[in-house]
């Protein structure tokens, strides 16, 4: 993973292991300014946020990470560890952005140095936090999705047999985060170093341009404020969890089933919390319990946290008769034999918003039949089946959306391209998507049919999967499997001008038979460290074919290439020390004409 592998590059993966095992015992931190501000973490907020794409959005000072690149190492610690010394964070700039429901939500987005200061924050708080974390709260946290939420309510709904859920909307969350609150909160999870709550304190009181000082709520758009929100959230999932899940028992019990055969024969409210973000759901087994939840939630929102609730949003949906709505998907429970089961699908408001994107696409392909414009058509096809691809009834989602799309595609394209069953596609498509369906050819370059697409079903987090843990990140390296549909969706939004489209293509298809992985050392490849090489330069009468192509690392690219010695250490420094991997760098140099690098070259 790419985080892993920038918390080694600057030696900060100890010293957030030890954080989060110190939290995870009650240790109280007084002193973490001086983590918060060392030379290691602030460099590395530095490449955490160059990496982001938020990252060229510029502030009310209207500098992006472009300008911050212009400064030495030694330059931008300083600058942001002077600016932390009597801390004023600049003006916040305000956006709106619309939300699936037609209303605007606003956003307030931080100068950039602002934002390498709150990233060096989260990077030394989100340790301690994570280790008191609620293990079924899934929003803003470290290799957790919205799929592994929708996971465990269909496991409640199919397996404990729960089918009543309480919905519960927080009326504006962000905007009526109470201050006072956030920071009692810190304390108690043991972040007790006053200069840190006092910087933080100013990061979320930062004045707002045009509408002045916020006398709550923490703004949507900065670094921190996911974090934070997590943080004010967990006393209500501990609450929640404390009233049944976790409730003590007097006696002590052999298993966890005893231990709920236990609780049962009591009079607690049984019922299980599923949190993303401000969006939560408490799945209960009747109408009388779900009922006692509701009143419980919105006293204790009100009451403990200093938040509202929306009437006319918040309910209680019995999931036999009608349906729940969470995440962009429906939720049902329907029979199946004797028992009934999670039926999940796609909300009519997202559906549209589908059809309404793809139309725009392929308009933008009618005006300009492009490389560029197809990939971008494809990318988009991609990222929709990558999320909903999860639904139980997603194949029946997407072939109605492809139904009411095909003449609308078919008479945009008709001049510039042909519908037909592709004809020997390249191995991604030949993978991912069935030969009997008809798409439109352009030039060679086929669109991915927008109704082919089959439920893939995700498993439940699994809790021994951790970034903060040795044997965390074990579990990572051995037990995820990398995404190759998702990156390749990520691989065709890249701006690549000036290549062919067998080029484009052939790139796509060669990540993909490769699984993702640099064809030199094998490490798996993010698409932001995706380089594609021509094993055969254009300039020596190599071609844009699919064998003359090759994915690298970009680092390994580039030593392929570079002829300075200084440099050349420079990367052999960010690759594996192996000297089978240097032996292939070598083989690949000298196809392209350039001398091999030599052992004593590294040592001088």
């Amino acid at each position: 993973m790419p985080t892993l592998r920038n918390w080694d590059y600057y030696h900060m993966t100890e010293t957030f292991t030890d954080l989060h095992e110190k939290a995870s015992q009650g240790y109280k931190f007084s002193h973490l300014y001086d983590t918060i501000i060392s030379r290691e973490n602030i460099l590395l907020a530095f490449r955490m946020i160059k990496t982001n794409k938020g990252s060229k959005t510029p502030g009310t000072d209207g500098k992006t990470i472009d300008d911050m690149k212009e400064l030495s190492e030694n330059n931008l610690v300083n600058e942001v560890r002077t600016k932390l010394r009597n801390y004023h964070p600049k003006k916040v700039r305000r956006e709106w952005i619309e939300k699936e429901n037609g209303k605007w939500r606003p956003l307030g987005i931080p100068c950039i140095l602002d934002r390498i200061i709150q990233q060096s924050f989260k990077q030394v708080l989100e340790p301690i936090v994570e280790s008191q974390f609620f293990k079924h709260s899934y929003g803003f946290r470290p290799l957790r999705s919205a799929h592994h939420a929708m996971a465990r309510i269909q496991y409640l709904i199919n397996q404990a047999q729960f089918h009543f859920v309480v919905d519960v909307d927080i009326k504006s969350f962000f905007d009526n985060v109470n201050h006072s609150l956030l920071n009692k909160q810190l304390w108690n999870m043991g972040i007790r170093d006053r200069k840190v709550l006092a910087c933080i304190a100013k990061m979320i009181k930062s004045e707002i341009d045009g509408e002045g000082v916020p006398v709550k709520g923490s703004p949507q758009g900065g670094i921190l404020s996911p974090l934070l929100s997590n943080v004010v959230l967990n006393d209500l999932d501990q609450w929640v969890a404390g009233q049944w899940e976790v409730f003590p028992l007097t006696k002590t019990y052999s298993s966890d089933d005893a231990k709920r055969r236990a609780r049962k024969q009591t009079n607690l409210k049984q019922g299980y919390l599923i949190r993303y973000a401000d969006d939560f759901k408490i799945l209960c087994r009747d109408g009388k319990t779900a009922q006692r939840w509701y009143h419980a939630v919105r006293l204790y929102l009100k009451e403990r946290l200093k938040l509202d609730i929306s009437p006319e949003k918040s309910q209680i949906v019995n999931l036999r008769k009608r349906e729940s709505e969470f995440l962009g998907f429906t939720i049902r429970a329907n029979k199946k034999g004797k028992k009934r089961v999670a039926h999940t699908g796609v909300i009519s408001s997202k559906r549209r918003k589908i059809k309404q994107e793809a139309k725009k696409l392929i308009r933008t392909i009618k005006a300009s039949p492009s490389a560029g414009n197809i990939q971008r058509y494809n990318s988009f096809v991609l990222g929709i089946h990558h999320y909903f691809k999860r639904a139980t009834h997603v194949s029946l989602a997407f072939s109605r959306l492809a139904f009411d799309l095909k003449p609308f595609l078919v008479n945009r394209l008709r001049p510039v391209g042909k519908l037909e069953h592709p004809f020997q596609p390249p191995p991604f498509y030949k993978k991912n998507f069935s030969l009997g369906t008809k798409t439109i050819n352009i030039r060679g370059m086929y669109l991915f049919p927008i109704g082919n697409v089959k439920t893939f079903h995700k498993m439940n987090f699994s809790p021994k999967l951790s970034l903060y843990t040795k044997r965390g990140r074990e579990q990572i390296y051995k037990k995820l499997r990398p995404d190759i549909q998702q990156e390749v969706g990520y691989l065709m939004k890249a701006s690549l001008p000036n290549r062919s489209i067998e080029y484009l293509d052939n790139r796509i298809s060669r990540y993909s038979m490769k699984m993702g992985k640099c064809e030199i050392t094998g490490e798996y490849l993010h698409a932001s460290d995706v380089h594609c090489h021509h094993y055969v330069p254009k300039s020596f009468g190599g071609t844009d074919k699919f064998q003359n192509l090759r994915i690298l690392h970009k680092d390994v690219h580039r030593l392929i290439h570079i002829r300075d010695i200084e440099r050349i250490n420079f990367y052999l420094e960010k690759i594996p020390q192996n000297q089978r991997i240097l032996d292939k760098i070598n083989q690949y140099r000298k196809v392209c004409g350039m001398e091999g690098i030599k052992r004593s070259s590294l040592e001088e």
